[in-house]
């Protein structure tokens, strides 16, 4: 029986950014694979903090965004055993997702391609299973960044994060006892009181003098690719991502 290899791929950046577009592209073309959205860790909307100054509740700073604990539990349980624990819940079916095509050519290219590394791990003994992590504090807590095998970070500028944020009408939150969850709608100015000086806060310590729109990652998180995705087509972005994660399964540099 071969043994089974989990390869975790991050998919990290502001919210807005692109993030779930693009795993779900990736899951699309890896065989055996599946996404865990980061947002689905959060807490109970009624164990979230409020913010001292501004008097409303900060979904955003990393601290008391994200259960931790149990989001670290569970990555290692899945880098174990290759799947999502049966009582975990995901309400990202539930919020609204912009259908942003790929060129056929680039699908069906890197399909091709990961199905001959599978097959290629198959002889060899080894089964490969991959997963794809998204999420907005990827890259602020080790027990999260750490069992990373590949490391995307996608860069888009913040009036362009200002604009998709209140283009969109709400983020259903993670209740794990509720399958719907709980629908949460932005208070007038949170996007520049909460939102983004709390994503800039959690990711200065990522990137070199603390540059987190225009700087070149630091030592925080070894082998961080950043992806400027304004400047790309999301077939582009997803041709580099398929590329990286290839190289580091089949340990070194593949052609595009």
């Amino acid at each position: 029986m071969p043994q089974r290899r989990v390869v975790l791929i991050g998919v990290g950046g502001a919210t807005c950014s692109g993030k779930t577009t693009l795993a779900k592209h990736l899951r699309s073309i890896l065989p055996t694979s599946f996404i865990i959205h980061q947002d689905d860790f959060a807490p109970a909307q009624h164990l979230i903090p409020v913010h001292p100054v501004h008097g409303v509740q900060d979904w955003d700073a990393p601290a008391g965004a994200i259960d931790w604990a149990r989001m670290g539990t569970f990555l290692r349980t899945v880098k174990e055993t290759g799947e999502i624990p049966e009582d975990h819940k995901s309400h990202d079916h539930l919020n609204e997702q912009k259908d942003i095509p790929i060129d056929r050519e680039v699908r069906d290219k890197w399909t091709a391609r990961f199905q001959k590394i599978c097959e290629e791990a198959d002889r060899n003994g080894e089964e490969l299973v991959w997963g794809i992590l998204d999420g907005f504090l990827l890259y602020w807590h080790p027990d999260v960044f750490d069992p990373l095998d590949v490391r995307i970070y996608l860069r888009v500028p913040s009036a362009v994060l200002r604009q998709r944020r209140h283009e969109r009408h709400g983020y259903h939150t993670a209740v794990q006892s509720d399958p719907e969850g709980s629908l949460w709608r932005d208070p007038p100015h949170y996007w520049e009181q909460i939102v983004y000086p709390a994503f800039i806060e959690a990711h200065k310590d990522v990137f070199v003098s603390q540059d987190v729109e225009h700087g070149e990652p630091g030592e925080k998180v070894p082998r961080l690719q950043v992806l400027e995705s304004l400047d790309l087509s999301m077939s582009e972005v997803v041709d580099r991502v398929c590329r990286e994660t290839a190289s580091v399964v089949s340990g070194g540099e593949v052609a595009s």
